[in-house]
């Protein structure tokens, strides 16, 4: 089985999606991490040197690759992995994945990637909050359709993460 955790940037997909994986005994992996380890490069030196483009191609074969593993997982996707290319429909149509898309309040997402911004790429620029907000507002119009389409959405407020992961847990009936 793989359970897949899809949702904004910020939202916490890693940092649950550890915790999940502990949780239930099952290894865990981080896309953008294994991509990384992949290429020998931070997502940021592979958007800045190969482009958005060539990152996108590599992060779905990665993806492949981590579903065709044999051992039970979960992973957390980047923000825009499920949104790209026919990453979304391959999740679906695959037997024994399980997708969860943790929903956030904006105001959330949007203070916790203002205070890692120079870690995203796709925002490094931004300057000021109110900017970040409509960027954030902007994507998340564009992305929430295919999101919404994950077996389970989790809409999260000022649950801690060991809150999450006991939701996530029993909506998995585990």
């Amino acid at each position: 089985m793989k359970i897949v955790l899809l949702g904004y940037m910020g939202s916490g997909k890693s940092t649950i999606g550890a915790s999940l994986a502990r949780h239930l005994a099952m290894d865990f992996m981080d896309l953008d991490d294994y991509i990384s380890q992949r290429e020998g490069k931070s997502i940021n030196e592979i958007f800045a040197q190969r482009g958005v483009i060539y990152f996108r191609k590599i992060e779905a074969l990665c993806l492949r690759t981590l579903i065709a593993e044999p051992s039970d997982m979960v992973i957390a996707l980047g923000g825009g992995t499920p949104v790209y290319g026919d990453n979304m429909n391959f999740l679906k149509e695959t037997s024994k994945v399980t997708t969860c898309y943790l929903k956030l309040p904006i105001d959330i997402l949007t203070q916790r990637l203002w205070e890692s911004k120079a870690t995203r790429p796709l925002i490094s620029d931004i300057n000021n909050i109110e900017e970040l907000e409509e960027f954030i507002r902007k994507h998340l119009f564009e992305r929430v359709f295919v999101y919404q389409g994950a077996d389970h959405v989790v809409v999260s407020k000022n649950q801690s993460p060991k809150e999450l992961v006991q939701v996530i847990a029993e909506l998995l009936n585990q």
